[in-house]
């Protein structure tokens, strides 16, 4: 046998992904190449396999090397929040900001079929429908009036650009019932368990859709999905924490609270950097770092935190400095903070009991009083159909309306989500959340001060001032 270095791909195209799931299990107990277990495999010995070692005997990490690819089409963007809460799989979806919807795009649910609320509603979705393409006439029509041209910019450039500007404004009237389409990478390991939560979801749509991904894959991994199901533990736990009736309370003042951080988080991450390359144990490292000077602190600080560009992908040992935020943010921004799912997410149903946002542009272009008109619409009918279906209400609820948000994240993370979204060309909402993050950080931590990668072109107050009248109306 050969000891020669080889490094190859098991070609999709020609192995089932059951069947290379099987290669990669089998190379702990033989002395073969992936190319000859592969070469012995065939889909009823792939599916012996992982019948009697992943669901007889629960060696789940074997589904892991079966990936599948999923497109799912025209559904809610209520539906997309569950589809996308899976930690380990990769997604692209249609996006408010590059595409435009058409009057029709809205997703009606089955929970108000044939009543006089499922009239409503429709009515409701059309008139933000239609106050959606009103409001990007008219701020298209006002950019081209008051913006100048950039230096050198032709004119489809410059169009194309006060064009984006007015979708990021007029995308706070699309409601969560617009139709989106997502494509998913996902591993069946994972998608046994996303299919399981979407079994478990109060919505119907979301519950077919489940139904709809386990029929779609089971044609590819028709063993390693054959136990996905409804998750009565997820369900208990949400009507226990239910049922207690808190005291109604009042929006906070502070939209963007740090409600918890570790102290000496520094000194742990410090710690850490110094356990990895000393050979003692982690109580002395820490006694260490403790007796540093300030000096010395701070430059070992620093090295560990250079100017991180695209590129770079700061130190693991970051992750020892953990923090809370409480958030209250428009629908739109938690939208894009939820695709930083190595962060620990607790987002509240979507309601329009928290006020909404007004974009300065709606403003300045003249339609605020329609743009209020159709947001106050939404928030009458959400009341109405949240009297029969609490959850299902959220279907009318635009993105500019506001949600409640805890966020745990550590210090990596922060640092790549604030440096990725408080950059110029991230929307202005979640430009505005990066930057109070940032700064509430540099606060209680100085040393970082300013914040790795931040945008120090602007600030939460500055991004609020300029792209925003209201926030909580």
């Amino acid at each position: 046998m050969s000891h020669d270095r080889q490094v190859y791909l098991l070609d999709p195209l020609k192995l089932p992904p059951e069947t290379i799931a099987v290669t990669f299990a089998k190379t702990s107990r033989s002395p073969q190449s992936f190319r000859q277990i592969a070469a012995e495999l065939t889909e009823a010995r792939s599916a012996e396999f992982n019948e009697k070692w992943v669901v007889g005997y629960g060696h789940s990490s074997v589904a892991e090397h079966a990936v599948l690819h999923l497109a799912v089409e025209n559904i809610s963007r209520l539906a997309v929040e569950t589809l996308q809460s899976n930690r380990l799989a990769s997604y692209t979806e249609k996006s408010t900001r590059y595409q435009t919807w058409e009057p029709d795009a809205f997703y009606i649910p089955s929970e108000f079929a044939q009543t006089d609320l499922e009239k409503r509603y429709v009515q409701v979705c059309r008139q933000l429908f239609s106050m959606y393409q009103t409001c990007m006439d008219r701020s298209f029509a006002f950019l081209e009036d008051h913006e100048s041209p950039n230096a050198n910019e032709s004119k489809a450039l410059r169009e194309h650009r006060l064009r984006s500007q007015a979708v990021d404004a007029c995308r706070f009237l699309l409601p969560a019932s617009a139709l989106a389409n997502v494509g998913m990478t996902i591993n069946a390991r994972a998608l046994e368990h996303a299919i399981g939560k979407m079994l478990s979801h109060p919505l119907a749509e979301v519950q077919q859709i489940g139904m709809e991904i386990k029929t779609a894959a089971t044609s590819s991994v028709p063993t390693l999905l054959k136990y996905a199901q409804e998750i009565p533990y997820m369900q208990k736990v949400s009507a226990c924490f239910a049922s207690p009736t808190l005291s109604p309370q009042s929006p906070v003042s502070d939209w963007c609270e740090l409600v918890h951080y570790d102290h000496d988080g520094l000194d742990k991450v410090l710690a850490a950097a110094l356990y990895r390359e000393q050979k003692n144990g982690y109580a002395q490292c820490m006694e260490w770092v403790r007796s540093l000077s300030s000096s010395d602190r701070q430059n070992l600080l620093r090295s560990l935190l250079p100017d991180v560009d695209a590129h770079t992908i700061p130190a693991r040992e970051l992750e020892a400095l953990t923090f809370t935020f409480d958030l209250t943010i428009d629908q739109g921004a938690y939208y894009e903070v939820k695709r930083h799912r190595m962060m620990t997410q607790t987002p509240q149903h979507l309601t329009a009991n928290l006020g909404y946002a007004t974009p300065r542009l709606i403003t300045d272009a003249g339609v605020q009083p329609e743009y209020d008109s159709a947001m106050q619409a939404a928030r009458a009918c959400y009341h109405q159909l949240a009297q029969v279906h609490p959850q299902a209400a959220a279907y009318i609820v635009p993105n500019g309306f506001n949600r409640r948000l805890l966020l745990t994240l550590n210090l990596r993370s922060a640092m790549h989500f604030i440096r990725l979204r408080s950059a110029s060309n991230a929307h202005f909402s979640v430009r505005r959340v990066a930057q109070r993050m940032a700064e509430q950080l540099s606060t209680v931590f100085p040393e970082l001060e300013p914040f790795p990668g931040r945008n120090v072109t602007e600030s939460a107050l500055t991004v609020e001032c300029n792209f925003f009248s209201s926030t909580c109306s």
